[in-house]
């Protein structure tokens, strides 16, 4: 005879879901935090704190912006509501794409400084893609 109790509970949560929640919050933040602060901030603003900002064409910093906001609501959003969460694998390597155009970049205009962090970002971003398509995916909405 089975316990009802024993039925009821919940797997335990892993080390690895862990991370990979915290690693899809923080670059939910990151990118579409980021992207929106672009937006709403005048680009004479942003320019002080990234002085590309001030050197590209207003077109080119609106589409990273965007491309940010996209990246971070499709890294976390569907996960979160299980509404097609195979999407945030590709949002995941959307966000690695733009990061590595970011540091290709940043090294054609000498500012190998900036480029660590692009390689960080990448990095969680490859695990999110990683976990989630492999490790640790979430099944959908039934």
């Amino acid at each position: 005879m089975t316990d009802p109790a024993q039925t009821l509970r919940t797997p335990p949560v892993s080390a690895l879901t862990i991370g990979l929640w915290a690693a899809q919050g923080a670059l939910a933040l990151i990118f579409a935090g980021g992207g929106v602060w672009k937006i709403v901030t005048p680009i004479e603003r942003v320019a002080e704190a990234f002085a590309w900002a001030g050197e590209v064409p207003p077109g080119l910093f609106y589409a990273t912006a965007a491309l940010d906001i996209l990246g971070g609501i499709g890294v976390l959003l569907p996960s979160l509501t299980r509404i097609r969460p195979g999407v945030t694998v590709l949002a995941a390597l959307g966000c690695v794409a733009l990061q590595a155009s970011a540091i290709v970049f940043h090294l054609s205009r000498g500012e190998a400084a900036d480029a660590p962090v692009n390689v960080l970002f990448i990095a969680l971003a490859l695990f999110v893609a990683w976990g989630r398509h492999s490790m640790a995916p979430i099944a959908p909405r039934a």
